[in-house]
């Protein structure tokens, strides 16, 4: 099985759009992870930006954070709409942080089956990134929509579990383990009890962190091949926050 990583913008976003991508090319990414958001970016630098991508040969994740009203009804009507835009750019699949933490459980399985509708009809796969401040924002939590929604599909990054639960999920292998077969791209940024991302994956006392990590982001791999995948996508998320406000356009 090939493992495909994938660069994100966050933590470049700093730097002009065809720097980001041609360091992405230099340094072997099959591809990269990025957002189109309305607030920043107008449909014709959409599509110019995903023109840059193609024309490089590289492979598109497309984001999806931007949804963040409060009100429910809202929140769905917008999520659609912003939806039809991001499956417009053609990824290879969406990575979503779907929903809020607060929304009634039934409410976030109608944003779930929304969502895997328009998967169904447009064919390209979206995965609802484990997040905090979304409907999958712990671990325990995440395993009650994965058995009200079994063939849910998902991006892994337990950083989040970490930082909510104030541990490395020690007293949670169950909850793991009917997570795990759900994950179809990861997000490979190390979490601890204090936060979602470790100051420095490299540092001798962050050791545990990481080592715990990598047996999940390894069994998650075990699991794809039993499965007879040819690749497995790998976003390597890991920097400062993003500059929204200094978007370059």
């Amino acid at each position: 099985m090939k493992l495909e990583f994938y660069a994100p913008l966050w933590g470049s976003d700093h730097m002009p759009f065809e720097e980001f991508l041609d360091k992405a090319c230099e340094n072997g990414f099959s591809g990269v992870e990025m957002p189109f958001p309305r607030e920043f970016l107008s449909e014709s630098e959409r599509v110019k930006r995903v023109h840059l991508i193609k024309s490089r040969g590289l492979k598109l994740i497309t984001q999806h954070y931007e949804t963040v009203t409060p009100d429910f009804t809202q929140y769905k009507k917008e999520l659609k709409s912003r939806m039809l835009d991001i499956l417009a750019t053609e990824p290879i699949c969406v990575n979503s942080q779907t929903g809020l933490d607060f929304f009634e459980f039934e409410q976030s399985l109608e944003l779930i089956d929304l969502l895997d509708d328009m998967s169904q009809q447009s064919g390209i796969p979206i995965y609802h990134e484990t997040h905090r401040g979304r409907f999958n924002f712990a671990a325990h939590v995440c395993a009650k929509f994965v058995k009200a929604r079994p063939n849910i599909l998902q991006t892994a990054d337990f950083s989040h579990f970490c930082c909510v639960a104030g541990n490395l999920l020690e007293q949670q292998q169950h909850n793991l383990e009917i997570i795990l077969p759900t994950i179809r791209l990861i997000h490979s940024r190390v979490g601890f009890s204090e936060g979602p991302q470790v100051p420095d994956p490299k540092a001798p006392e962050y050791q545990p962190e990481v080592k715990t990590h990598l047996t999940w982001w390894l069994e998650i791999l075990k699991q794809a091949k039993t499965r007879g995948c040819e690749s497995f996508p790998i976003t390597t998320e890991f920097g400062p926050p993003p500059l929204y406000a200094n978007y370059s356009v």
